[in-house]
Order: structure tokens, then sequence, then C-alpha cells
């Protein structure tokens, strides 16, 4: 028995959470969908064996963390009043729900169906859902900044994450992707996380763990840098999608190729146009991927009362740039690029055909190890750096450089203790 059936056994009052028979389940799906005033009108009047079902049913784990059904224990819900202002509690056998508007006790929630409004001492409603993941994802307890719902449904989409796909992810912050990811994945897939940060890891381990249940066994977190896990744990050409969510990506493009299937993916997330013009220069020339495409997402939500159907005058704007390119075959190099660009785009060249001689002659100088691919003595892999960005940014990106507002260590303590410590597993 896992640890949150025990627990749950303990707050029934003993009685464990024991899976269901057919005739119990319906028996608490027609209590739930049924009326106080049923009994008298001659509806459906429940009996004391289907009340009983349907406290034993509310009082228990679904399986495999199915998120439907009558509101158990442990659950969380999203309550919104009548402004549409949220709050999300997670429901607790003898728990209640305070606001300077008045309370009232979780037990009003449990074995009843999502959907119904509660209403509270003082006569305020509150309607009861459970919280979607792009919800849970922007209220969940955190410690670095998430990446947003926004962002992780374009690299879901468009780094094409399927059902049974391996794909590494490397800056886990506090989970936010992670969660999008096993849900693309499916149960056949696998999903590798490498964090350099353990407290950073924990947090992410506990939103997982609140959000499904359990611990998914598609996961598994590596602590650690990204090229030193992935010239450890992975095989060459192993790998069918590669996503990097952190400061210096292009520090990790021989590391990326190395472990990336032909025809792979590799997605990158980066805050500013300086990273992201770093990166591009740097996966031209390291001649491992093919041109990379970079794009934003901004959503505008929209105003609906009536005829008056306008903007909101507020919306989520730039949050980051998505940049996705595609691992070519060993031993291949990518089509030379035949647009001009703009005068002055490249100090080091006045035309397109000029900057990629420049990039064609660091990666002959290198020897056979350049270009990302297996050197014919060592079988590592080796990129050169480019003539191009080594102009364009001699800054480093550091931290501070980049503005990044660190995590403070006494917030980290509070979200860890948020979602009850640590997890071995």
């Amino acid at each position: 028995m896992t640890a949150d059936s025990t627990e749950t056994g303990r707050l029934a009052g003993s009685i464990p959470p024991a899976r269901l028979s057919k005739p119990e389940v319906e028996s608490a799906r027609r209590l739930s969908l049924s009326k106080p005033e049923d009994a008298d009108t001659g509806g459906f009047s429940p009996s004391k064996p289907e009340v009983e079902s349907a406290r034993r049913l509310s009082l228990s784990k679904p399986e495999g963390g199915v998120r439907r059904g009558p509101f158990r224990v442990g659950d969380r819900v999203q309550l919104t009043d009548s402004r549409g202002r949220m709050n999300t509690i997670t429901l607790q056998a003898k728990g209640s729900f305070h606001s300077h508007k008045g309370r009232f006790d979780h037990e009003q929630l449990l074995g009843q169906p999502e959907g119904i409004v509660i209403t509270n001492t003082e006569g305020v409603e509150y309607l009861a859902l459970r919280p979607l993941l792009s919800d849970y994802v922007l209220s969940m307890p955190r410690g670095a900044q998430v990446i947003y719902p926004k962002d992780a449904g374009q690299i879901v989409a468009m780094a094409d994450i399927f059902p049974g796909a391996r794909v590494i992810e490397a800056g886990v912050g506090s989970g936010g992707l992670t969660l999008a990811l096993l849900r693309a994945i499916g149960e056949s897939g696998e999903l590798h996380s490498i964090e350099i940060r353990p407290e950073f890891a924990e947090v992410a381990r506990g939103n997982v763990r609140t959000f499904f249940g359990e611990t998914p066994d598609t996961w598994r977190v590596h602590l650690g840098a990204f090229a030193d896990v992935a010239n450890k744990d992975f095989e060459p050409s192993s790998v069918d999608r590669v996503v990097l969510d952190m400061l210096a990506p292009w520090e990790n493009l021989a590391a990326a190729a190395r472990v990336l299937t032909p025809g792979g993916v590799f997605c990158a997330y980066v805050a500013t146009t300086t990273q992201l013009s770093r990166l591009a220069e740097d996966l031209r020339v390291s001649q491992c991927f093919t041109e990379p495409v970079a794009f934003e997402t901004m959503v505008r939500t929209w105003h609906l009362e009536g005829l008056a159907v306008r903007p909101d005058h507020r919306m989520i704007g730039h949050t980051g740039f998505l940049l996705i390119a595609r691992r070519m075959a060993v031993g291949v190099k990518p089509p030379l690029r035949r647009r001009r660009p703009a005068k002055g785009a490249y100090p080091v060249a006045a035309d397109a055909v000029a900057a990629e001689a420049v990039a064609a002659e660091a990666g002959e100088a290198a020897g056979p190890g350049v270009a990302g691919e297996p050197g014919a003595a060592s079988g590592t892999f080796s990129i050169a750096a480019s003539p191009i960005s080594a102009d364009l940014f001699s800054a480093e990106f550091t931290e501070d450089a980049m503005e990044v507002r660190p995590v403070a260590e006494r917030k980290l303590r509070r979200v860890l203790r948020e979602l009850g410590g640590s997890d071995e597993s």
C-alpha cells in the first residue's frame, strides 16, 4: 500500500480505499447527480448502501491519476467566485475554506460532481471544478519561474512530442513544462529531466506528484549539468527530442547533437534576443542541424459582454522565444543558405555567401571532429565556436548580465514545506 493510500485510509476512519464494484460506483454516480428534492418529487432516493458507496468513493484515490468522477479527499479544486477570482484548495476529510467573506466545509464538496456551486456561510457562491493543467501550472508552488502554458503548448506541438517518444528536457525549474511533456509522451514514452540544482528538482518532483497523484513510471530526474549527464547516461542517436531551458544553450550543442537521432528535434526556450541570435549562429556553424526557426507566442483574450466585444486591456505578451531545428544525418551537412542578409547583419562578412565561407573555413581548420560529428580517433563530438557570434557577443552570458532574478532560499524552503518535503524516488 502506498503512502497516499495509507493517508487516505487514516482520514477515512480506518476504512481503506478499496476498489469499488461497478454497482457501487454506479450508485455513487447516481447519488452525485441527484438533488435533495428528488425524494419529494418521486425521483431517485438513495438507499443507505448507496450513500455508503458514495462516501467510500469520495474517500478513495482514483487509480493512475485519473481525474474524473466525484470529488475525493486529496483532489485539488478550483473555486471561482462571481467576480472571476480564483482560489485553489486541496480537499481534506475535515477541512474548511475560509475567506474574509465567510467559510464552508470541504464535506460539502466530497462525493459531489464537478461543476457544482457551493454557497458559504455569508451567501457567497463558488463554482467548483478541478483545475485544468494550465490552471494548475499557474497556481502551483514554484521555486524557479515556469514556462507558461502558451509556450508549453507550442513546444508540444512544434517539437512534435508524440506518444512513445524518448525526450530529454534540461532546466526543469518548477516542473511546468514537465507536466505537459509527461502527458504528451503517454504511457509508452520516456521523459528524462536534467536539473543542476537539487532544490529545484525537489520542487518539480512535488508538483508532478501532486498533479498526477503519484510519480509517473515514465519519468526520471537526473541531477547534474546537461552535457555531463547526456554524455554519460545516453547512447549516441538514442533520443527523439531535446528541449533546453537554460541561460546558454549553445554551450550544449555538441551533447545535444550526439544523443539526438537523425531527424530528431532540438528545441530551446530563451528569454532575450541576444540569446536567440547567439544560439542561431552557433547552430548554423555546427553544421549538425537544419536551418533554425524562431518564434514567440502572444495571447490576447477578448472581453465578451453583449454587444461590447473587444480585446481585453491586458494580455500575456512576451515571455520567451522558441527556437527549433532538426538533427542532420551523421556526416551530412545542411544545404548552403543562399538568401542575402541586410548589409551590416554580420560584422565579419558582407553577404550570406561570405558568412557561410567563414563558417566552412572554421570547420575545415578544426579537423574531423568538427561540425558535430565523431572524430576519427576519439569518437567524441566537438563543435567549433562561431567566429560570427564571437564578434557579435564579446560579453559573458551570466545571470547578472541577463538580469536573471535569483530565487531566495527562504522561498524555496517554504515551497518545499508546502509540497510536503522531498521525494526519494
